[in-house]
């Protein structure tokens, strides 16, 4: 099911003879074994050899050995060098910080520094909200993590977690002008987590958490909100949540269905899972059957140990079931899948309603092989960037801060998370809403923009 991609691209140097034929036999060797080759430039050439790099994408760090190992034993080949443009590219990270005012002569000087900093320092202390007019606050968020849940390969600590942070960032920026800059927090304490936030909180129009895992992302934000008087989002949970209704909207579209009418079996009740029932039944749908690791979640069933999942059996489920997640499939319209790799096949698909909708968001390996779900289902959706309809939450984190911080915003409310979902949704013109098309890519420029002025509406009503 997969097919190699940029994520694993490689540039190998290699020596090979001048010989007619030696192109073709580099070319040909990595075709064999599955690489797909996107540059071939030739570097050096002499009469007794010539030095080419070979630019391919792979399937993972083993397929790239596998590839080198093919040219290797062609006759008369070298292999010089092996690069991994991933790696290349967080050499010495992605992100850097640039002065927006220019520093010429004693002037400039002392209008940015001293004597003349001390005036804004002082009309600050006069009147706070200042801050946000008069410093970086008013276009700045911090990315904060403790590493414990990083995309999904677990708890990495803070420092693997850097990257992750540091390429959130640099898409805050690149969509929606927002500077952002990571936290990553060594220390996986709640209580210290909350505290170490508040602290830092004055020099933040608003807190973005990221990959910090459930359920203490659950305590650690609600907490935040209550404490902080700036926006506090966990990307995880809404971001997820937001493009998954954007989505949503959109296929039910296609297949002429309306969401009061539908049944939606939810696998994976963890940070996204749960945002995603929770906005959802705020568009009351006919119901939500949701599915962790033990089978259906209920009222009756054992081992209900914490708050949210203790919530989720209670507003869900009106019919009882019990089961497991092939179970909950029959009959069900919309399946949304955030847990695990290779949880069912098309047979279970089968099983679900006519002109069903299947988001098999799990990454990198969905929940059922698209292909797989394809052959039953009228519209298929996934979290990765090889196949039609990705879900991804840069179609919504940058523009909703965008338009909280352009709002002056001090929270965030449910109805904002909806109002950037219908945005996003909106973005595709019913002219152009088909089984392949139910997002907009993310490189559409009108994406943030929009998400930014819904949200930055909702939010000024939300101040009355």
């Amino acid at each position: 099911m997969p097919v190699p991609g940029p994520g694993y691209s490689i540039t190998v140097r290699v020596e090979a003879p001048p010989s007619a034929s030696a192109a073709g036999d580099l070319t040909s060797s990595i075709g064999k074994v599955g690489g797909v080759i996107t540059a071939f430039d030739v570097v050096e050439s002499h009469s007794d050899r010539v030095v080419v790099d070979i630019t391919c994408n792979t399937l993972s760090g083993d397929h790239a050995t596998v590839i080198t190992d093919a040219l290797s034993v062609l006759p008369g080949v070298k292999v010089r060098k092996i690069s991994d443009r991933t790696f290349l590219m967080h050499l010495g990270g992605k992100l850097e910080i640039s002065s927006k005012v220019a520093l010429r002569n004693r002037d400039d000087l002392s209008r940015a520094y001293t004597p003349g900093v001390a005036r804004v320092c002082q009309a600050i202390a006069a009147n706070p909200e200042d801050a946000r007019r008069l410093t970086i606050k008013r276009n700045t968020v911090a990315v904060v993590t403790d590493g414990s849940a990083v995309l999904g390969l677990g708890n990495l600590g803070p420092a693997a977690a850097l990257p992750v942070m540091e390429g959130k960032a640099v898409l805050f920026k690149k969509f929606a002008g927002v500077d952002a800059w990571p936290i990553c927090l060594d220390t996986q304490d709640t209580e210290e987590i909350i505290r170490t936030v508040e602290l830092i909180a004055p020099v933040y129009g608003g807190i973005n958490l990221e990959d910090i895992a459930a359920p203490r992302c659950f305590e650690i934000e609600a907490r935040l909100r209550e404490k902080l008087d700036i926006p506090v989002f966990h990307d995880d949970q809404h971001g997820t949540a937001i493009v998954v209704l954007a989505a949503l909207r959109n296929a039910l579209r296609v297949v002429g269905k309306d969401i009061e009418d539908c049944r939606i079996a939810v696998c994976g009740v963890g940070a996204a899972g749960s945002a995603i029932i929770r906005l959802l039944l705020k568009q009351k749908p006919g119901d939500i059957v949701a599915v962790d690791i033990d089978g259906i979640v209920h009222t009756e069933r054992e081992g209900l140990v914490d708050e949210n999942l203790r919530w989720i059996a209670e507003n869900t489920n009106a019919r009882k079931m019990s089961g497991t997640l092939h179970e909950a499939l029959v009959g069900a319209d919309v399946f949304i899948g955030v847990s695990a790799p290779n949880l069912f096949g098309e047979e279970q698909v089968a099983t679900m309603a006519e002109n069903a909708i299947v988001f098999a968001l799990a990454n990198p390996d969905p929940e059922i092989d698209p292909l797989e779900a394809q052959k039953h289902a009228a519209v298929v959706a996934t979290g990765r960037s090889d196949y039609p309809n990705q879900i991804n939450n840069v179609l919504a984190f940058p523009g909703v801060f965008r338009g909280l911080l352009d709002a002056h915003a001090h929270t965030i409310t449910d109805d904002m998370l909806v109002a950037a979902a219908n945005a996003i949704a909106d973005v595709v013109e019913p002219s152009q809403i088909n089984a392949s098309f139910i997002v907009p890519s993310v490189f559409d420029n009108a994406v943030a923009p929009a998400v930014a002025e819904a949200v930055r509406a909702a939010a000024i009503r939300a101040k009355g």
